[in-house]
């Protein structure tokens, strides 16, 4: 079962099913959550006994969580020391409930207010070390996923606080269900945001854990069986999900490889690229469809830049297009449809230009080749150019815009792309689709997401800060064009493309760290496409 990314609302909807519809009580389910952080706990920091731990507490059935989670460490022998940042008698409901019961334990519940303020905090603190005693962890249990405004006051004094102050930066923090001021949905800061080491996610792992400020403020993500039924979440048709190493094993296993395999077997790509300046983009994306399995990849390239590619491409066949000197040209056109022929999938425009007679080339191609098509760069800008000309295309197109290219193509700016990655691809898919149910968008970046013909968005969890350097985009569209030509559906040959060349990253930054390069990501792909096959 894929891994769903329900929205805050998504995940309402499944608490209440799993209480009205399956008849398990919200306090099972408080349970369940509070004792499984507390084994994570366990398992990732080791035993909590002759310790305390400052837990946090908010309004709402995060708060409860934090009570249900002291509770499990008192069992275990540590101290709780809970700080409430919301009048005790205010909480309702379950929380409620586990409030009388930590009552009842006669543990102490302090409170910080605009009164006490945060250096409630720090004395605390102190007063447990001066027992000899050290502290186990930092427990935020303050706000959960339905957190829509900007944290302000005395609660984000404390979020800073415990941020950047000496000794709390030096205890693990730990964020129950969510970072308190991440936003569940597109990972954007509400104000402020807890910086936690770990985070005990519950029941689903949400949109805004793995997208924009959400895998950094996260720390090491711990999905957490509170016990909502898996029927529960399929009914939901949730339209978000994880592209993960099970996802994209499962699509390498479709790709076979008999052993009467020739080169022919595995598909033939065309790739029109190549200007003066940009004769590199052309080049990593032949080599990565190249290094991603394809049969053969041929290069249609300005005539006066052969000699570059014939020189750096061994393996590949350019074809210099004799009308195009320093930039592809729709004078070359019949050349083009020529090499059509036979061809699985074409990949437009790394480093093809903007000039003119190359515009009038790509907007006729779009509108009229049926192989699936790869268009990244400057494609897409001539396209966004173009939109006035655009109508749904004759086959399957895929876009691969970084937020800046998005910005141009919506008409707004990177930052509004960045603050809701998720709609912004399925903005992008529509702009483009026109109703035919054909287009695939991929929306470049931190948590890059995938968004597939039907509206359905996956989200990347490969990949790594050392991605930002040039070139990785071109080799990401030869890895989607090859696997297009093995035999994959497009929507499914982008998701597998984008994991595959994440990971490809994720082992150099392992091994050699920051500071690799494009050309390197692409040699690294047969190993990863091996290790995920097997």
């Amino acid at each position: 079962m894929s891994m769903k990314l329900p929205y805050a609302s998504e995940m309402r909807e499944l608490d209440r099913c799993a209480i009205e519809e399956y008849g398990i009580p919200g306090m099972v389910l408080m349970e369940n959550a509070g004792l499984g952080t507390v084994l994570m706990l366990e398992r990732e920091l080791g035993p909590a006994a002759n310790h305390f731990a400052l837990i946090l507490i908010g309004p709402g059935n995060n708060g409860g969580d934090g009570l249900v989670i002291g509770r499990h460490l008192l069992q275990r022998g540590c101290e709780p020391v809970f700080i409430f940042l919301v009048p005790p008698d205010k909480l309702e409901g379950d929380a409620a409930t586990n409030l009388h019961i930590v009552q009842k334990l006669a543990l102490p519940l302090h409170v910080l207010d605009s009164t006490t303020r945060v250096q409630i905090f720090p004395t605390l603190y102190q007063q447990m070390i001066s027992r000899g005693k050290s502290c186990y962890a930092i427990i935020d249990s303050l706000l959960g996923t339905g957190l829509t405004r900007e944290i302000s006051g005395h609660m984000a004094e404390l979020i800073q606080f415990i941020n950047q102050e000496t000794f709390a930066t030096s205890i693990p923090r730990i964020a129950v269900d969510i970072p308190s001021g991440l936003h569940a949905d597109n990972g954007r800061i509400q104000g402020t945001c807890i910086q936690a080491d770990h985070t005990a996610t519950y029941g689903c792992v949400k949109p805004g854990q793995l997208l924009q400020h959400g895998p950094e403020l996260c720390g090491r993500l711990h999905l957490i069986d509170i016990g909502i039924p898996p029927a529960a979440v399929s009914s939901l048709q949730i339209q978000q999900e994880a592209v993960t190493e099970q996802d994209v094993s499962l699509s390498l296993a479709k790709i076979k490889r008999r052993t009467t395999s020739h080169k022919g077997s595995h598909g033939h790509l065309l790739v029109l690229a190549g200007s003066i300046g940009k004769t590199g983009a052309a080049i990593l994306s032949v080599k990565g469809a190249l290094r991603s399995g394809c049969g053969l990849v041929s290069l249609c390239c300005p005539q006066d830049l052969n000699p570059i590619f014939e020189s750096q491409l061994v393996e590949a066949m350019t074809i210099p297009l004799p009308a195009s000197r320093s930039a592809i040209s729709m004078e070359d056109l019949p050349s083009i449809e020529e090499q059509l022929q036979g061809k699985k999938a074409i990949v437009i425009s790394p480093g093809l230009g903007l000039a003119e007679v190359t515009a009038r080339l790509v907007l006729h191609l779009y509108r009229t080749v049926q192989a699936p098509m790869v268009i990244d760069a400057d494609g897409l800008n001539i396209l966004a150019q173009h939109s006035d000309q655009l109508k749904a295309p004759p086959g399957p197109r895929i876009f691969t815009p970084h937020p800046g290219d998005m910005a141009r193509i919506l008409g707004v700016s990177a930052a509004k792309i960045q603050e809701d990655r998720i709609q912004a691809a399925r903005s992008a898919r529509l702009f483009f689709d026109h109703g035919a149910g054909m287009c695939t968008v991929i929306l470049k970046g931190a948590g890059t997401v995938i968004v597939s013909t039907g509206g359905e968005a996956g989200v990347n969890t490969s990949g790594n800060p050392g991605m930002a350097t040039g070139g990785m985009g071109d080799v990401l569209s030869g890895i989607i064009g090859a696997l297009i030509c093995q035999g994959l559906y497009p929507h499914e040959a982008a998701r597998t493309a984008v994991y595959l060349h994440g990971r490809a990253a994720d082992m150099l930054e392992k091994t050699i760290g920051t500071g690799y390069t494009a050309t390197e990501v692409a040699d690294t792909l047969p190993q990863i496409i091996k290790d995920l096959s097997n």
